[in-house]
């Protein structure tokens, strides 16, 4: 590729990509989120008749289980209120968006503030996790709902459930987790990373009147960033110290850090911080050189900080989230420096991703590779896999490339 170059204030290198080449990238981005992904779920995963979303499809779009998720319910609403919001006011999106905020909001919230993890397909809770998450993204579908349909009442709605999950976050045994004896206390990336993301979501990157609650997340999660391995942990003592003789202590995951990189950026630009930019930057560059499979491609799912043979069987999998997370993170990081490495991460990052995990039959993409990069699993829509990271990623990807190609 011929990159034009600027000097920077520091001396260094700006590759200035041309702006045709960014416009085919912009226009790949778009044809693969509005003519493959998108399509096969407006076709197939609206449940008309009970509300809300089918979540598990298989290759052709057919519902191989009627359980629905309440985490994937959540994810699916949000994305449906984004495009009509942001893209095109297509009647059929908000159509969709509202179908999956009432399901929500009226049949899967149970009395008590929970919405079940696993629910039968009119509402009726099957498994309510001791955790955080399906909540969060119950926060994330109302407050964007709210915004694409002008009803302020959902964004109460997501204000009112934050204040709860607030107050849950750091402390599971509130919503039922078991204490003992003998546990090690560890701090999960999961939760501040989250949390700093669904701030972004309830306020549409403002901050206020979170500022306090975002400074906190964003403590949280910078003691799990250990600057002189290079390296973000999963977990660690809530002092940010190492439990290395564990298994759990010594656990890496690729997507997730490359994922809460990302995040970390969208704040640290907002606040003008740059030296947390600088980390941000920093965070996804590590994560992306340790996880690559420097073999076959792709990113491992997890890794041990000590090179002990991960616990998790499905350690050495090519999984689809991590790729579409270090997609978008690549390139926001070339946004940001104007680095030629960064530049090309994105686009090592896209060519694997673009040939290993679309369906260029039925549409959408494969979500489980082997290590070699084999299709694992055909399904499209399960109990973790939905209409979210996929789209997500393209839509910003695209949306930032736009902003590119317009110099901005």
């Amino acid at each position: 590729m011929n990159l034009q170059t600027d000097r920077l204030q520091n001396g260094s290198t700006k590759f200035q990509v041309p702006a045709q080449t960014v416009g085919q990238l912009r226009t790949e981005m778009e044809k693969e989120l509005f003519e493959s992904v998108i399509p096969f779920w407006e076709k197939n995963s609206w449940d008309q008749k009970n509300g809300g979303f089918w979540n598990c499809l298989d290759r052709t779009g057919r519902v191989f289980d009627v359980t629905k998720y309440g985490w994937l319910q959540g994810r699916e609403t949000w994305l449906f209120s984004k495009l009509y919001r942001t893209v095109e006011k297509k009647p059929e999106w908000l159509a969709m968006a509202r179908s999956g905020a009432e399901f929500l909001r009226y049949k899967a919230l149970t009395p008590d503030n929970r919405i079940p993890f696993r629910m039968t397909a009119d509402g009726t809770p099957v498994y309510i996790q001791r955790k955080i998450f399906s909540e969060c993204f119950y926060i994330m579908a109302m407050a964007e709902y709210a915004r694409a349909s002008g009803d302020e009442s959902y964004l109460q709605e997501a204000e009112r459930m934050f204040a709860l999950v607030w107050q849950w976050a750091f402390d599971w045994k509130k919503v039922g987790r078991p204490s003992y004896a003998g546990e090690t206390p560890l701090q999960s990336l999961a939760v501040p990373m989250i949390l700093m993301n669904l701030i972004e979501e309830l306020t549409d990157g403002r901050a206020a009147p979170y500022e306090r609650e975002l400074e906190q997340c964003q403590k949280a999660f910078l003691l799990h960033v250990k600057t002189g391995e290079k390296r973000v942990y999963e977990f660690v003592r809530p002092d940010g110290s190492l439990c290395t003789d564990l298994p759990e202590g010594r656990q890496l995951n690729a997507g997730h850090a490359i994922e809460a990189g990302w995040f970390l950026q969208h704040w640290a630009r907002r606040q003008k911080n740059s030296a947390l930019s600088a980390l941000a930057v920093d965070i996804v560059r590590w994560s992306h050189e340790e996880g690559w499979d420097k073999e076959h491609g792709g990113l491992f799912y997890f890794l041990d900080a000590q090179g002990h043979s991960p616990v998790q069987l499905e350690w050495n999998m090519k999984l689809w989230w991590p790729h579409c997370e270090a997609l978008y993170a690549h390139l926001l990081n070339y946004s940001v420096t104007g680095s030629r490495a960064d530049w090309e991460l994105f686009l090592s990052t896209k060519d694997y991703t673009f040939s290993h995990f679309p369906d260029r039959t039925h549409g959408e993409w494969y979500g489980y590779l082997d290590r070699q990069g084999r299709v694992s699993q055909t399904f499209k829509g399960g109990a973790y896999k939905c209409a979210f990271h996929v789209p997500r990623a393209l839509l910003l990807c695209r949306n930032l490339l736009k902003a590119l190609e317009a110099g901005q």
